[in-house]
């Protein structure tokens, strides 16, 4: 890049209704280590998305917490990329006022995410449930992000903050860019749950999920309980999916040869399931040690946690004061 030359600017966040896990790693996290380097970064811990599903908030504060120091333990740096909380930037509600005036009761119930939360929490289905992906569009257009590294599930989402810019570019005048889905051209990663029946995820179906935070008892346990079958009956049979995801996650953290070897095992019918999940425990372990001890010891040094989020939203609430000044003059609404 030019010496004068603007970074483009790259926006996510996560919500910290639990810890993190190795989908959010894969998903998400190895890739914002990555953009720190090349792209101005707004890396947000999304506490008021978290409301949407009434989660007791006395917990709230440490799971913030706990979500910074696992960020810092895989390597993203204050110094480069911008690390704060979605409620300290207030132009966020603001924002999200106004994209709300641009989204329609109709499309917002069409949402997968909002489909299977209201099926999940019948008795609290509240407007701002419904109202999720604006908010979400929100915290993009606030920095006028073009790049939002996304897991599969959001893509719907971000389709949706593109549409609220362009209709808002439409009717006010050009200000937001129509951000788009950045993962280094590579596919989005969607890490399968340790029983083959979904992603892994913060909150649902925890004991088939590996969380960064999770011991080496606790993994090899977790691991040795994947589902498996008697084995292939013929050889170069099609894999199904259980066994697939199992695969999966070995290419994730273990050697090519590694992956070869049972590759070539499954397709030869001598696939010995107890020694692959073993292996596949040992590496999971050698992966996930380094950031959870990290993540503890940044943890435990709260004055530094306090000032990695005061420096994330000074610059996080500069770069939305720049914004929401041209958004009110685009509106009209900015009277002298």
């Amino acid at each position: 890049m030019k010496k004068n030359e603007k970074k483009q600017v790259v926006m996510s966040g996560i919500r910290p209704t639990g810890i993190l896990h190795l989908g959010s790693y894969f998903g998400a996290l190895q890739n914002y280590v990555r953009m720190q380097e090349e792209y101005e970064c707004y890396f947000m811990v999304a506490d008021l998305h978290s409301l949407t599903t009434h989660p007791d908030t006395k917990s709230l504060r440490a799971n913030v917490l706990d979500v910074i120091s696992e960020y810092l333990a895989c390597g993203l740096d204050p110094d480069k990329a911008a690390l704060y909380c979605q409620s300290a930037v207030p132009e966020t509600s603001e924002l999200y006022l106004f994209l709300n005036t641009l989204a329609y009761k109709g499309e917002l119930e069409k949402t997968t995410t909002f489909k299977d939360k209201a099926r999940l929490q019948p008795q609290n289905v509240n407007a701002a449930l419904l109202t999720y992906p604006t908010l979400m569009a929100a915290d993009i257009l606030l920095h006028r992000a073009l790049y939002v590294p996304v897991g599969k599930d959001q893509e719907q989402h971000l389709e949706m903050a593109r549409n609220f810019a362009n209709r808002f570019n439409h009717r006010y005048g050009e200000i937001f860019p129509e951000p788009i889905a950045f993962n280094f051209g590579e596919a989005l990663v969607k890490v399968p749950s340790l029983d083959g029946t979904g992603k892994m995820s913060k909150s649902e179906n925890q004991n088939a999920t590996l969380y960064l935070s999770d011991d080496d008892a606790l993994i090899r346990k977790k691991v040795m309980k994947a589902k498996t079958d008697e084995g292939p009956k013929t050889p170069n049979a099609p894999k199904p999916d259980y066994i697939e995801n199992i695969f999966q996650l070995l290419s994730l953290v273990s050697d090519k040869e590694v992956c070869q070897k049972f590759e070539a095992d499954y397709n030869q019918c001598t696939i010995r399931y107890g020694e692959l999940k073993k292996h596949l425990a040992e590496d999971m372990i050698r992966f996930i040690t380094p950031i959870r001890e990290k993540a503890k010891t940044i943890r435990d040094d709260e004055n530094f946690m306090k000032g990695v989020l005061e420096k994330g939203a000074d610059k996080a609430r500069e770069s939305a004061k720049k914004t929401m000044q041209l958004v009110r003059e685009a509106i009209g609404i900015k009277y002298f």
